[in-house]
């Protein structure tokens, strides 16, 4: 699923197990479709609320899968997301007569 993380920063020698290990947390308890803010996804994965918000906008590339991920205002400056799974098109065969 993952192809590759960037940024000015990252050294995939150190960055790509620990980025991929928490992409996979993330992704595993938003594909369940439920509204969450940022606080109740870092509580459940223990990962900082910045990079659940930063794997959220990774999801959305094309690279990491084009999903969609739904952004609510609820109030006082507090937002929940939703991701809803893209599911890939379905491969058309090619019959060989």
């Amino acid at each position: 699923m993952i192809q590759q993380f960037d940024g000015a920063d990252y050294t995939p020698e150190r960055d790509v197990q620990r980025l991929t290990k928490q992409f996979r947390r993330v992704f595993d308890l938003m594909r369940d479709g439920q509204w969450r803010t940022l606080k109740a996804i870092s509580s459940y994965t223990h990962d900082p609320e910045a990079s659940v918000s930063a794997q959220l906008r990774h999801m959305r590339k094309p690279r990491f899968g084009g999903h969609t991920i739904n952004k609510k205002y609820v109030d006082n400056g507090l937002y929940v997301y939703q991701l809803i799974e893209r599911t890939p098109e379905p491969v058309q065969q090619v019959m060989q007569l």
